[in-house]
């Protein structure tokens, strides 16, 4: 952590949703974004900027502190990533000149496969490393990398064997700050980021900017701008949210009839254990729908192999824990089904957020036995989706009664749904 006490932030800038007010957004070319970068963009189809990217560009650009809070599928890998490019010098002796670091392997690929077209456009090399693979295989190149794109562990482990120095790095990224806290990984990171030169640039990049991610983004900047895309809310808006009343013995046959009326779109499928995962491919393979799994004990090389299938369309449906819920941007998922319900408020929008990404369409069912309707409507509600649980003929549930000590003794009181 920088040692010096840094004032706060100023107040957040906003601008308008893209699906609201397309045309107002600037193109790559009006920001001021280097030719080369942006023929290679639009090679991808890629010539308006997102809120995100329009909003954080100047910033990031003149190499200030920079604070940005949008939802998942926002586009916010473009928003650092063309000003890294745009920054950094490919002559420059010392490497890695930036370092980007993310909480999940899907999630360092999705930004490596992002980033890598660009930088290449400015003589820059990029290099990503995650665990789950052979630390010398991955050590390859990693010195003369430019752009470093890093899980926590991985690169701390790298740190300490030597094989990369964090001297030179004038850009930090931390992509999905808050899912870094959730998994646990903060002491990891402050272990890297005392490593690393006090005269940087430090950009944050995260779904919310609130409670402890709030607080380590002050303790690792200087005087950041905030950027916060205006009135997005808590669900992923583009989505068309579903709530199915389904007995347990009739969920496999409803999924496989929902994934059959998908083709030739892709079906993402959420299960909350790695058990449940196998037992559920298990099933649908016996029942003829061909399906590929992802999980925390896979290895790198399975993971990798069952995205490239689904990806290309070799096999339609993904069924996978939540380590599918943050990295995958995949054009295809038209579809994403809850056969477990999340376990909280904060992984339905980050699984949902695989479908309807960057402006597209989708569609999420989540399926409800009868003993799940309680704690899943009252979900709903906090999310402001009641409207959508009740269409299908279900009611939202009172909320729980919750109870805490006081000075008289215990005390009764209803813990209301939050309206966004």
């Amino acid at each position: 952590m920088r040692s010096d006490d840094p004032s706060p932030p100023v107040p957040p800038t906003a601008v308008p949703d893209a699906t609201s007010l397309p045309t107002m957004l600037p193109t790559f070319r009006e920001l001021g974004v280097s030719e080369r970068v942006v023929e290679t963009l639009a090679a991808r189809g890629i010539e308006r900027a997102f809120p995100i990217q329009a909003m954080v560009w100047e910033d990031a650009r003149a190499g200030r502190d920079t604070l940005a809070r949008s939802r998942t599928g926002s586009g916010k890998t473009l928003g650092f990533a063309v000003p890294i490019v745009e920054r950094l010098d490919p002559s420059a002796p010392s490497r890695p000149a930036a370092l980007v670091l993310v909480p999940t392997r899907e999630l360092a690929q999705q930004v490596k496969d992002d980033l890598a077209d660009i930088a290449k456009a400015k003589g820059l090399r990029s290099k990503v490393v995650y665990g789950g693979t052979r630390v010398k295989e991955q050590s390859k190149g990693v010195a003369d990398a430019h752009v470093l794109i890093a899980t926590p562990g991985r690169l701390q482990d790298l740190v300490e064997r030597r094989m990369v120095s964090l001297g030179g790095v004038r850009i930090l990224v931390l992509d999905e700050a808050d899912r870094m806290l959730d998994m646990g990984f903060q002491p990891q990171v402050d272990r890297i980021v005392r490593q690393l030169p006090k005269d940087r640039q430090t950009m944050f990049f995260s779904a919310t900017l609130d409670g402890a991610v709030g607080r380590i983004a002050q303790a690792y900047t200087r005087d950041p701008v905030r950027h916060e895309v205006e009135g997005e809310g808590h669900t992923v808006e583009e989505a068309d949210h579903r709530f199915v009343p389904v007995k347990r013995e009739d969920k496999l046959r409803t999924l496989i009839d929902l994934a059959a009326a998908q083709e030739p779109g892709l079906t993402l499928v959420f299960v909350n254990t790695k058990r449940a995962v196998d037992a559920l491919a298990r099933q649908l393979r016996a029942q003829g729908t061909p399906t590929l799994t992802m999980h925390g004990d896979l290895s790198q090389e399975a993971r990798e192999k069952a995205l490239h299938r689904f990806e290309q369309r070799h096999v339609g449906v993904l069924v996978a824990t939540d380590v599918a819920a943050r990295g995958l941007d995949l054009e295809g998922i038209s579809l994403v089904v809850n056969y477990d319900p999340p376990l909280d408020d904060k992984g339905y929008v980050h699984r949902v957020g695989r479908t309807a990404r960057a402006g597209r369409t989708g569609t999420s069912v989540t399926f409800v036995t009868p003993e799940q309707q309680g704690d899943v409507s009252r979900m709903a509600a906090r999310l402001d989706l009641h409207e959508e649980f009740e269409h299908e003929g279900m009611k939202v549930a009172a909320p729980r009664v919750v109870f805490s000590g006081g000075a008289r003794g215990r005390r009764s009181g209803l813990r209301r749904p939050k309206r966004r």
